[in-house]
């Protein structure tokens, strides 16, 4: 019997991992944790593309591990509780020459006329106002704060708690279903 309840149980958190595995995905499409929306971006950085997703690691980084009796859901990327919880990032002289580069780059990538002046089109005028962001970054002092607002993707809500109800009440009722359809061929 006692093996059989194992069997069970590991049935049910399985099915958990996948669910939820796929749940915690979902987020990254709605650009919500669950019914709680991300806060929108405020720099000019990619407009129209999703929020958290720029290369995609860290919403491929979600993994999961389970035990006899738990499932624990984690990301070994070193910025994913940032973005999680919300929080400030004191700017450094590393990050200033970061901000600097960035704005040097994006100012290279401007069109050109052939008397050198800007181009009007709308890559440039896209390029001119990421050269603005990265100047007023690397303009910022070192140790003045850059708040990251929370955006949640991994975690517990009523949503994660309602759905491992739903799941364990399917997987204890399908079991009871396969015993007493046992119990009556069996008589």
């Amino acid at each position: 019997m006692k093996s059989e309840t194992r069997h069970i149980f590991g049935r049910i958190l399985k099915d958990i991992q996948v669910e939820m595995s796929d749940e915690f995905d979902q987020n990254f499409e709605r650009e919500a944790f669950f019914s709680e929306a991300w806060q929108r971006r405020k720099s000019p950085l990619r407009p129209g593309g999703h929020i958290l997703v720029d290369t995609g690691r860290l919403r491929g980084s979600i993994q999961s591990r389970t035990t006899e009796n738990s499932i624990t859901f984690f990301t070994t990327e070193p910025y994913a509780a940032i973005h999680n919880e919300g929080g400030e990032i004191v700017v450094t002289q590393r990050m200033k020459k970061y901000f600097w580069h960035k704005y040097y780059e994006a100012t290279g990538s401007f069109g050109r006329k052939k008397d050198g002046s800007r181009r009007n089109d709308k890559r440039t005028v896209q390029l001119s106002d990421e050269a603005e962001f990265w100047k007023f970054m690397a303009l910022k002092k070192a140790g003045t704060s850059i708040k990251i607002p929370r955006r949640r993707f991994l975690g517990t809500s009523p949503e994660v708690e309602q759905a491992v109800r739903a799941i364990i009440e399917e997987n204890l009722n399908g079991y009871l279903e396969e015993a007493i359809n046992f119990e009556i061929k069996e008589k």
